[in-house]
């Protein structure tokens, strides 16, 4: 089987980083735009409501990105799955599902937060449309096991994480699109967690342990 963990260390930094870009231009965006409504002398209220609600916007998207891309500590350190929980909720907050988590607290090496944090976003993909993620939590003192279910209209495992999920080399290049999903991978090789896929046509079950 070809090795699709191909990008040098260069190359995934530098996708990584796009993608953090692409995730934070929107409200960041937005804020400028209620900051020139304001210079406008526009509605002072609707300027700032907007500047609020991106300014938390970004920042949601920002702590989500700092512990799910990030190095989130020095290596070997833990993190405390509470706080995934936290920005996990911030950051859907921000998008179409409604986030149900269930499961204890425990501290877990990091790579394998950020592999749960990346499950999500890999769930999420799968119903552009809304819906509901359900996070699990299992056995976390000993073995940990990530479940997370996508419900929706219409849901779908995303192509692209299909394609590399198969371990067959991608028939394009990994871009800063793709480059979320490639990384999920990569975690999940790290941490010595399995992925697997099944769905229906209401749900798609991601798993990992």
């Amino acid at each position: 089987m070809t090795d699709i963990f191909s990008l040098s260390a260069t190359d995934l930094a530098a996708l990584l980083c796009s993608r953090v870009c692409h995730d934070i231009i929107s409200p960041v965006g937005a804020i400028n735009n209620g900051l020139e409504l304001l210079d406008e002398g526009g509605a002072e209220e609707d300027a700032m409501q907007l500047i609020r609600t991106s300014a938390a916007n970004a920042s949601a998207r920002l702590q989500f990105a700092r512990i799910a891309f990030g190095a989130a500590g020095s290596a070997g350190m833990q993190i405390d799955t509470g706080d995934a929980e936290n920005v996990a909720g911030a950051f859907i907050r921000n998008e179409k599902p409604e986030l149900e988590w269930i499961g204890g607290r425990a501290l877990l090496p990091k790579n394998k937060v950020k592999l749960l944090l990346n499950l999500i976003l890999v769930a999420n993909s799968a119903i552009p449309r809304g819906g509901k993620l359900t996070v699990r939590l299992e056995e976390l003192e000993t073995a940990p096991k990530f479940t997370v279910v996508a419900h929706g209209p219409m849901v779908r495992v995303p192509p692209k994480f299909l394609e590399l999920h198969t371990g067959r080399e991608p028939e394009e290049p990994v871009d800063a699109h793709s480059v979320q999903f490639y990384y999920t991978l990569l975690l999940a090789r790290e941490t010595n967690m399995t992925i697997s896929l099944r769905g229906s046509a209401e749900e798609i079950v991601i798993g990992a342990r």
